[in-house]
């Protein structure tokens, strides 16, 4: 058993952006191939305390039939939601993943799964955005919520979109807007940052907006957006079914994405049908790039598939033995019976 800590695996990461995107852009194009197995995710919730949440993530992702690709990958991603968690200095989400053998079925890699999560995410925003993309160039983008995801959202949009100049954060909590705005002029250099007061103005300053709050039901209204606006709903319950059944809506999985009362799933609850989501994401990617509507709001939710994990688990775990990395337990598993 091969075991990858959380600064084993941002070691591996930082700076290697081009190659993550590469990574979540191919198992997409592979999923929408139908050369994945992804079952639905098993939600783990405690009645108690009804926010909090440990989800698990299973998948196999193929490989395209060409030579020279990437074996076949197995595994799970276990990770936890814990909001209160923020309140106590501890972060929010923890994870761990675990990559099987395809030629044993025995479990061979274990790793750190909280940076791998944020990353894929991340990039699946910044590669949402870069395909959507609008006639002129994209200068600016809105953050709603500063937490760890949207910092690594705009570590990937500064990677994928080299004219984007300017972002303005909003948070219900304004000492974490101000403390990521110190981040991103520490992390970020050049990079003009502006704190909004309100939501409504945060969503008024640019056609590009990111969501990742931790929301349980929908609270935002995307009026003060401009026409041709593009929301990267990753925290996938901040908007209205009303919202989601008048915009341009392209997911990674609909089947995935209609379900836990996500704005989705509430949308198909109050239509009957699915019939406003637009597009998927690798079709999108396998078909070639799609022009943003500049007239209609366009909104991408995705939910966040188990295949993306593997892909940027597969990477690290490549990476991280070329670099030596990890500590070997080659006791781990039982020794085979005599």
């Amino acid at each position: 058993m091969l075991i990858l800590t959380a600064g084993q695996v941002r070691q591996v990461l930082d700076g290697a952006e081009q190659q993550v995107v590469e990574a979540v852009s191919r198992a997409y194009r592979l999923h929408a191939a139908g050369r994945t197995v992804l079952p639905h995710s098993l939600f783990l919730r405690f009645p108690e305390e009804a926010r909090n949440r440990i989800i698990a993530l299973p998948a196999y992702l193929g490989d395209a039939g060409d030579a020279g690709a990437r074996e076949p990958v197995a595994g799970v991603k276990w990770i936890s939601s814990f909001p209160g968690n923020t309140a106590a200095g501890l972060e929010r989400a923890s994870a761990v993943i675990v990559l099987n053998s395809m030629r044993t079925g025995h479990p061979d890699v274990l790793l750190e799964g909280s940076v791998i999560s944020a990353r894929r995410t991340a990039a699946s925003a910044a590669l949402a955005a870069a395909t959507l993309a609008p006639r002129e160039p994209q200068t600016g983008v809105t953050l709603i919520g500063c937490g760890v995801i949207n910092f690594q959202v705009l570590v990937f949009l500064r990677a994928l979109l080299p004219e984007l100049a300017e972002v303005t954060l909003f948070d219900l909590d304004p000492a974490r807007a101000r403390a990521f705005a110190e981040r991103c002029a520490a992390r970020l250099p050049g990079l003009r940052t502006a704190i909004a007061e309100r939501s409504e103005d945060a969503l008024a300053a640019h056609r590009l907006v990111s969501l990742a709050t931790t929301a349980a039901t929908p609270h935002l209204d995307p009026s003060p957006c401009p026409p041709g606006t593009l929301l990267l709903h990753l925290s996938l319950r901040d908007l209205a079914p009303e919202t989601i059944l008048s915009s341009v809506n392209i997911v990674d999985d609909g089947d995935h994405v209609c379900r836990e009362s996500t704005s989705l799933h509430l949308a198909e609850q109050q239509a009957g049908h699915r019939d406003f989501i637009a597009d998927s994401i690798g079709a999108i990617l396998t078909g070639g790039r799609r022009e943003r509507d500049p007239e209609a709001l366009t909104v991408f939710s995705p939910f966040g598939l188990g295949v993306l994990d593997l892909a940027v688990a597969d990477l690290v775990r490549h990476r991280a033995q070329e670099q030596g990395l990890g500590t070997d337990v080659p006791d781990f598993l039982p020794a085979p019976a005599q």
